[in-house]
């Protein structure tokens, strides 16, 4: 099964971001969103970052003009016609996807993969949604795309030896390094990752230590690049919020259970770098500790 043409849907941070890296790894890429106003501001995103690679030498002036050669954006599902395989990043959502898969099974073409970057949702429960449960497979990025070498590739029950291996060498194509996740809550990262950062807001909450302390006491006693609360900001907090409501309702169990600031936060608006605010406020540089 040889991938050549890749369709993502979804133009937001995580869409944009594998846009980018499969444009800049050579592949035809067509970039749908529902939103008409989400694509330019996904293209301007798209080329300030690849004018960041050719400053730091990382790529030419010529392979950012041929990678944006390479990338058509529209509203149309059926713009996806071609795609040999399509790699949904819409919001953790299970509504969402499942209205989006009704709308793919007349759009895509009967061999093509449909892959999906869930952070946590079953991906065979999602392959029964798809219609194509054989061709459907798990492909988790991490944020930022471009420069994160992950992805975990998880098979739900159904998904064919054909499409994992498309799926493997896929990732390699893309310079990322593919680790095989069981179908499990969280897969492997966010199922270590988020209680930690979610108990990082239980003890903020608790007054064990303001937020500057919490993440100042991580970075230097155990060797974080980032602390905890900057980094629930940095992943956002709505997406850290539903990763911990799908493991504590799949799992059942207690330390599961999201922090009530974290939901508050979440209630106000406040999602972190993408709102402009969360445990830092973002409107002044460096931000300022919002508590």
């Amino acid at each position: 099964m040889t991938i050549s043409k890749i369709g993502v849907i979804g133009a937001g941070l995580m869409g944009n971001g594998i846009a980018h890296a499969a444009v800049i790894a050579g592949f035809d890429v067509t970039l749908v969103d529902a939103f008409a106003a989400a694509l330019p501001k996904a293209l301007a995103t798209m080329t300030k970052n690849m004018e960041r690679q050719v400053s730091k030498g990382v790529i030419t002036e010529e392979a950012k003009t041929a990678a944006l050669a390479r990338l058509t954006t529209s509203t149309d599902w059926h713009a996806l016609a071609d795609a040999d395989i399509v790699i949904e990043a819409v919001p953790e959502k299970l509504e969402i996807k499942e209205s989006i898969y009704k709308e793919l099974a007349g759009a895509l073409k009967p061999d093509a993969i449909l892959a999906s970057n869930t952070s946590s949702i079953s991906i065979t429960k999602l392959a029964a949604m798809s219609g194509r449960a054989d061709k459907f497979i798990g492909m988790h990025f991490f944020n930022p795309v471009p420069m994160m070498k992950l992805v975990e590739v998880i098979r739900g029950l159904a998904t064919s030896d054909a499409t994992y291996a498309a799926v493997r060498d896929l990732a390699e194509k893309l310079g990322k390094t593919p680790v095989d996740v069981q179908d499990a809550p969280g897969f492997i990262v966010n199922r270590l990752l988020c209680p930690m950062l979610n108990e990082a807001i239980f003890a903020l909450a608790e007054g064990v230590g303001s937020v500057k302390d919490i993440d100042a006491a991580m970075k230097l006693g155990a060797a974080h690049p980032m602390g905890p609360l900057e980094l629930a900001d940095f992943v956002g907090l709505d997406t850290l919020l539903s990763i911990m409501q799908v493991l504590h309702n799949e799992l059942g169990e207690s330390k599961y259970r999201p922090a009530p600031l974290l939901v508050k936060y979440v209630e106000a608006g406040w999602y972190g770098r993408k709102s402009g605010r969360g445990f830092y406020d973002y409107s002044s540089n460096p931000p300022v500790p919002t508590r």
